[in-house]
């Protein structure tokens, strides 16, 4: 019991792209032990008088222990030093659709928290991805005449499924014998100068799950309905429902956002908000590149809330691949005067989730961020993030 009371944490963040890595060794309990520390390509060894720490890395990573610089200490963190690093493999997203490989197949569509058919056997002939939400008014830069899409909404047909940021959008249309969610009734007025009824605007059109009733997107029109990516698993139909844990499986939506957001728009700001239109986080990618190991002596005391694929096994710790992001929560009135400013900024993007959903979301994102060494936790008025 002494050498589990003076384990030393070991927290190693590897980037990639750079080839380098930062390494702390947190202080023992006791305070004022001596520490040995080895180095080697794959494993790192901290000894005190009463206990041993080892940390193994994945294969695919290789530290070069000769290249050990800039030792220093901080207070509340312990040892901070850097050095280089081979890791040559690539993170995989957690992709919710493969657009490539489920289109032309039967597909499935379950709820995520509860697991309940929202969809059955729908055969998808076309998955493509929708314009930017600001495409409409691009129009008038590239036309020289008017514009040709106007009063035009982008409605998918029976077997299409369109893609947004953090959403699809399905027809129901040839599902009203199959088990569907509970639809919150479409308020209708009939138009003075034609004999037909349209859809009137309504701000609470939700789409509700039989089962545990969560919010899983909203209806557009009589047919259209979207669904958010972070409420939903589509799976093709000859596989079953996959269990997820809920916090891992939200991040990985996020992170998938994130990531080919900054890629295909350059965009590295995001302002997080609910259906109505309510700001709840500002969130700052930093990087997507990012290996996460770390040891606390027993791999059951570490959260895990990973935002990329698998945990990475190691013999006595865990790794993960992650990004790293600085967050502002903007709920109870919280930086509403940065919120605004954001808000106003055309580099700043919007992503749109259950208002609950958000509020999970910073949660998760609180959570993560008590678990980072605190050195770590606070860039300038931001928290940060990394996992």
């Amino acid at each position: 019991m002494a050498a589990a009371a003076a384990e030393t944490r070991v927290f190693l963040e590897v980037r990639r792209r750079l080839q380098s890595a930062l390494l702390i060794l947190g202080e023992p309990k006791e305070g004022g032990v001596p520490l040995d520390v080895s180095v080697t390509p794959s494993s790192l060894q901290v000894k005190t008088p009463t206990g041993c720490t080892e940390l193994r890395l994945p294969a695919e990573v290789r530290l070069a222990p000769s290249s050990c610089h800039g030792l220093r200490y901080v207070a509340g963190d312990g040892l901070h030093l850097r050095l280089q690093t081979q890791a040559d493999f690539s993170p995989k997203l957690v992709s919710m659709f493969n657009q490539s490989s489920q289109a032309q197949e039967c597909c499935t569509f379950y709820c995520q928290s509860c697991g309940e058919v929202i969809i059955r056997d729908r055969k998808l002939l076309r998955v493509l991805p929708l314009p930017s939400e600001n495409w409409g008014a691009l129009v008038g830069e590239w036309c020289c005449h008017p514009d040709p899409f106007a009063n035009k909404p982008l409605h998918p047909q029976e077997n299409d499924c369109f893609i947004g940021d953090t959403f699809v959008l399905v027809n129901l249309r040839s599902d009203l014998w199959q088990p569907r969610p509970e639809l919150v009734p479409l308020e209708t007025h009939c138009l003075s100068s034609e004999n037909r009824f349209q859809l009137k605007p309504k701000a609470n059109t939700k789409v509700i799950c039989k089962r545990c009733k969560v919010m899983l997107g909203e209806t557009m029109s009589s047919e259209t309905t979207k669904f958010y990516m972070t409420e939903i698993i589509i799976q093709p139909s000859e596989r079953n429902f996959p269990i997820i844990p809920r916090s891992r499986f939200v991040q990985s939506v996020i992170a998938q956002c994130l990531v080919e957001l900054s890629s295909a728009r350059s965009t590295f700001r995001f302002t997080v908000q609910g259906q109505d239109g309510k700001a709840y986080i500002l969130l700052w990618l930093l990087n997507s590149d990012s290996l996460v190991i770390e040891s606390l002596g027993s791999s059951k005391s570490i959260k895990k809330f990973p935002l990329l694929e698998d945990i990475l096994e190691a013999d006595s710790g865990s790794a993960w691949n992650a990004v790293k992001v600085l967050y502002q929560p903007c709920i109870k009135s919280r930086n509403q005067s940065l919120a605004r400013l954001w808000d106003s900024d055309i580099s700043v993007h919007s992503l749109t989730l259950p208002s609950a959903t958000c509020l999970e979301l910073l949660l998760i994102l609180s959570r993560n961020n008590a678990s980072l060494p605190p050195s770590l936790r606070c860039m300038n008025s931001f928290q940060a993030l990394e996992l």
